[in-house]
């Protein structure tokens, strides 16, 4: 008990630390690929300790939803970093952890931000969290959607068992329902964390999305809102890493959980420099086809799933 104890605190604790640096790393390496200087690694945390030293200030024509959205979110963020298979060790809700529900649990802290941006009568965060709610219609189905997939290939709805089948029974990788549901979650996560390069995509422009849904929020409040999104984005890589791509590396154990740190820096160094890769390769879309974007993400989860339950292509 004590071990599980001593490995849920790891991988907790190394999500809540790592999340900002590897936000960081990211607009680093990013800036180095455009010869620009680039943001220090450790700028995220400096923001971070900025916007927690600041005073929430809330209009007062905001709902009660709007004021709690991000502590709330956070919560979801917290309770998913015990759920994810981010080290192969079991933590203390291990087995009460399911892909559906977390999907469902990402499908809410989504829902709650898309609800907590219409609850302060801003009509350029209501424009905002419209465009966000039709572009979720799409993207939240494709997450469901492969994580059933990943489910009814390994025979189990658990993260952790799947991982540790994935990673004894590497002849999954080979299949095509593997395959397709692999490429499913990688347009999902390039979505999902804004790595998806959209036309006029600037905070002064009309067409943001995801500043646009928290445009209303400062202080503390922007804080938690900011410190979810780096904690979900690193949340759903290692979903694409350990589940997906190249579950093999990790060690269990109390000094293997330890040791999984740094390799798990290394594996997101590599999906780093790939992310920046398609971004830069990726021409600019506007921002209404991004729905054929997340279109052909769900088309190729449901194929997937389709083929698996065809036979003969597991």
């Amino acid at each position: 008990m004590l071990q599980v104890i001593f490995e849920s605190a790891v991988q907790v604790l190394g999500i809540l630390f790592i999340s900002p640096l590897i936000a960081g790393i990211y607009e680093n390496i990013k800036a180095k690929t455009e010869f620009r200087k680039g943001p220090s690694i450790f700028q995220p945390y400096y923001e971070l300790a900025k916007y927690f030293r600041k005073e929430s200030i809330v209009s007062r024509d905001s709902g009660f939803i709007h004021r709690n959205t991000p502590m709330m979110v956070l919560t979801i963020m917290v309770l998913l970093a015990f759920l994810i298979p981010v080290q192969p060790g079991y933590t203390v809700f291990a087995p009460l952890a399911d892909f559906l529900g977390g999907a469902m649990l990402f499908t809410l802290a989504s829902v709650l931000t898309i609800l907590g941006a219409l609850d302060n009568n801003s009509n350029f965060t209501a424009m905002s969290a419209g465009r966000s709610a039709i572009f979720s219609a799409l993207a939240e189905p494709t997450l469901i959607v492969v994580f059933f997939a990943v489910a009814i290939e390994t025979g189990t709805n658990n993260p952790y068992i799947t991982n540790a089948d994935l990673t004894a029974n590497s002849y999954l990788f080979l299949s095509l329902t593997h395959i397709l549901a692999s490429i499913a979650f990688l347009l999902f996560f390039i979505f999902e964390t804004g790595k998806l390069p959209v036309e006029s995509n600037g905070l002064s422009e009309l067409s943001m999305i995801e500043e646009g849904r928290i445009y209303e929020y400062g202080g503390k409040n922007l804080f938690f809102i900011r410190y979810s999104s780096m904690i979900k984005q690193y949340l759903l890589g290692s979903l694409l890493l350990n589940v997906f791509i190249f579950p093999w590396g990790l060690q269990a154990g109390l000094p293997g959980s330890i040791m999984d740190i740094p390799i798990m820096l290394l594996k997101w160094l590599v999906l780093i420099v790939l992310l920046v890769v398609l971004e830069q390769s990726i021409a600019r879309i506007r921002i209404f086809k991004i729905a054929d974007f997340l279109s052909l993400s769900f088309i190729l989860s449901v194929l997937s799933v389709t083929l698996f339950v065809a036979g003969g292509f597991s």
